[in-house]
């Protein structure tokens, strides 16, 4: 291979590392240290894996801890873990389902009901800040090549 084309190619390589690192965490480590530090300022005393729980809650009360697997991408031990912490926060409890009482469905308590307004403002706040000089445009393009991805991994 003449010297360029390595040269090229090494460079290449090197900025398809930079991507991956990137795109396993450096953004997102970043803006989950942020929003933890917001809500901590704000005296919520949650982390950001139970903000993830609470938020799809939020959206659809009462999934069981299969659909909270499925929607946060994490595995069943972990998820019970956290269903375990957040209950013992009084923000959640566990209601037996009544077509499966094997299945337990997770649902919010007046408590977890009540940091949502706050919870959903400092995480639109955090976003807001996280995404400032970035356009709609950029955004859409990101989030079609993550979602490509994905797709091409599952």
């Amino acid at each position: 291979m003449p010297n360029n084309q390595l040269k090229k190619a090494e460079l290449y390589n090197f900025k398809k590392g930079e991507l991956y690192s990137f795109m396993t965490g450096k953004a997102s480590t970043a803006i989950g240290r942020r929003l933890q530090k917001n809500f901590k300022q704000a005296g919520i005393e949650i982390t950001i894996e139970q903000w993830s729980v609470l938020y799809h809650l939020w959206k659809t009360d009462g999934l069981s801890q299969q659909q909270l697997c499925d929607a946060t991408f994490r595995d069943k031990p972990s998820i019970t873990r956290l269903v375990d912490n957040l209950e013992r926060l009084k923000l959640v409890k566990r209601n037996a389902s009544k077509e499966d009482r094997r299945k337990n469905l997770i649902v919010l308590t007046p408590v977890g009901k009540e940091l949502e307004e706050q919870c959903v403002e400092i995480a639109n706040t955090t976003l807001n800040e996280a995404l400032e000089g970035v356009t709609n445009g950029q955004i859409e393009i990101a989030k079609e090549v993550l979602q490509m991805v994905y797709d091409n991994l599952k």
